[in-house]
């Protein structure tokens, strides 16, 4: 009934490979809904996290012969060190299951995660080099497929089998080896190298009382990245040391819950200038990255957000405002809830409730946790607002900032990443935006070109 070709076509080799096929695709989509269950905010991202995984499978194909010639030790070794990355990645989510965040040490949580983000980071450069070097093999072999059949020559070819590009492997490994040791020095060295940038802006209706204003920025500390203490005081003298007239917070106080604040409470509470402290929402405030057992707990982190902030004595704008008197002198401050232009952020933002009462003050300054906001509603709509001060995008805590060279990956997602913006309209009156590059970090514990910032703005007519 069958011939032989067919009982071929399943020898051991090709249900070896079948079986290998359909393991990935099980472990893919058993992946995908522990992730829908557990972080349905990150489900989105899961086809980047599951190419990452394929990346590795494709890279350890590469090197996997190489390291089976090696003597046993040394093959079993290099095995472990391969794939601890990844088992530590299921490690860690089987904690997730069985644990809160709340359960895990801080210090353990946070170098965990960045040392899976490190090493894969790395991967991602030979994984590259080796698709450019198998796409070089593929043309070779189709051209020299194509020259045997034109020769006359048999179907099946018969030449010397092709090699990958060894030039291309080898840079592709080293540039990997580079880029992990890089992204290690980022992590101890510079994920607290605190750098304070000065901006003067020039506003030609500022009442004369309030030329020389300062104002210092802060932005995304995100609490619950910070392994100890002590960077935290550090970036609190600095600002102190400023001496400013106003200090502006603009969101993600903390990564999951208002909780990882707490330890934080003692330095953020010394934070002082002449006109107060005030602060808006990011998106991480929400409490939307954690599970919760009842609506009643997430409910209940947000009143512990609120009364934080009141224990700190830092004014929190939820689409409100303060008028800054000096003299007859006014201006306003006015902050909004989060308003993020992409679909997996919160838009609570009211710029119209939060703007109520300032019509008639002749300055004011916004605080908006997402830059987007500035680009889609404010500057479009909004003229009457001055100066904008953002963060959320943390420079992506990567890139080139050197002289007249500025670059991060992040501007390939946000148009207003770092610094300061002009709304391109020249009809009506100067509208700023400035995006702070923010003070502490997250995913990875680190900083690479991109550093922790603390802006200082001094504000002249």
């Amino acid at each position: 009934m069958f011939d032989n070709s067919f009982f071929m076509l399943f020898d051991c080799y090709l249900m070896k490979k079948i079986l290998y096929v359909l393991g990935i695709i099980v472990f893919l989509i058993l992946a995908y809904l522990v992730v829908l269950d557990l972080y349905p905010k990150n489900a989105g991202r899961f086809p980047f996290f599951a190419l990452i995984f394929l990346g590795d499978l494709y890279l350890w194909n590469s090197v996997k012969a190489w390291i089976k010639a090696r003597k046993t030790f040394i093959r079993y070794f290099l095995r472990t060190i391969y794939w601890f990355p990844f088992s530590l990645i299921l490690l860690l989510v089987v904690f997730s299951m069985l644990f809160t965040e709340n359960d895990w040490n801080n210090a353990f949580k946070i170098y965990s995660f960045g040392f899976v983000f490190v090493v894969y980071a790395s991967k991602l450069l030979p994984i590259l080099f080796l698709v450019f070097a198998d796409v070089i093999r593929l043309f070779r072999y189709i051209n020299n497929k194509a020259a045997s059949v034109r020769k006359g020559h048999s179907d099946k070819f018969e030449g010397k089998k092709i090699s990958r590009a060894k030039f291309l492997q080898d840079v592709g490994l080293i540039s990997g080896g580079i880029l992990f040791s890089g992204l290690i020095t980022g992590m101890f060295k510079w994920a607290y190298d605190f750098k304070i940038k000065r901006q003067v802006l020039q506003l030609s209706h500022l009442p004369k009382s309030f030329d020389g204003l300062k104002i210092v920025q802060i932005s995304d500390i995100h609490l619950g990245s910070w392994p100890s203490l002590h960077p935290l005081q550090d970036a609190v003298n600095l600002i102190n040391g400023l001496n400013p007239d106003l200090v502006f917070f603009t969101g993600d106080l903390v990564n999951y819950k208002t909780d990882e604040a707490f330890r934080f409470e003692n330095i953020l509470s010394k934070v002082k200038s002449k006109h107060g402290v005030f602060a808006t929402l990011g998106n991480h405030d929400y409490g939307d990255y954690t599970r919760w057992p009842s609506a009643e707990a997430k409910a209940q982190n947000m009143t512990d957000l609120y009364d934080f902030y009141k224990r700190l004595g830092w004014r929190l704008l939820n689409n409100e405002n303060e008028i800054i008197q000096n003299g007859e002198d006014s201006l306003a401050v006015i902050g909004v809830e989060n308003w993020g232009d992409f679909s997996r952020f919160p838009k609570y933002g009211d710029i119209k409730k939060a703007s109520l009462g300032t019509e008639n003050v002749p300055v004011k300054l916004l605080l908006s946790h997402d830059p987007t906001h500035w680009e889609k509603i404010i500057s479009k709509k909004y003229p009457d607002i001055d100066l904008t001060f953002a963060g959320h995008t943390h420079g992506f805590q990567f890139g080139i900032e050197i002289k007249n060279i500025k670059w991060s990956p992040a501007k390939y997602i946000y148009k207003h990443w770092a610094g300061i913006y002009e709304s391109p309209d020249a009809t009506k009156k100067p509208q700023f935006l400035y995006v702070n590059r923010g003070l502490g970090n997250i995913g990875y514990p680190g900083r690479i070109g991109i550093l922790p910032e603390i802006t200082l703005f001094e504000l002249t007519t």
